[in-house]
């Protein structure tokens, strides 16, 4: 991923980070640490896309699973909480 320096966008302007972009997606150096991210409009579609995409996919699994019994009820919040850190150990 590309990066410039914020203090580089002070000086240039806009047309710092649009030259950067023809390269993907940049980040923005402040105080010597990645402070943001700039994409280009179509790659944020993408990431978009890509999000919703994994979501739906990820209730079509759930929904496969209710289907087919491969799911367990729990009477309260704290039971579940039980059952996750169980399965976890």
């Amino acid at each position: 991923m590309n990066s410039i320096p914020a203090h580089e966008i002070e000086r240039s302007g806009i047309s710092a980070i649009d030259e950067a972009l023809r390269d993907g997606p940049v980040h923005i150096i402040k105080n010597n640490h990645p402070s943001y991210v700039v994409l280009s409009e179509a790659a944020y579609a993408e990431l978009l896309e890509s999000a919703q995409d994994a979501a739906s996919a990820g209730l079509r699994a759930s929904l496969n699973d209710l289907e087919a019994g491969r799911t367990r009820r729990y009477e309260n919040a704290d039971d579940l909480m039980k059952a996750l850190d169980a399965d976890a150990s």
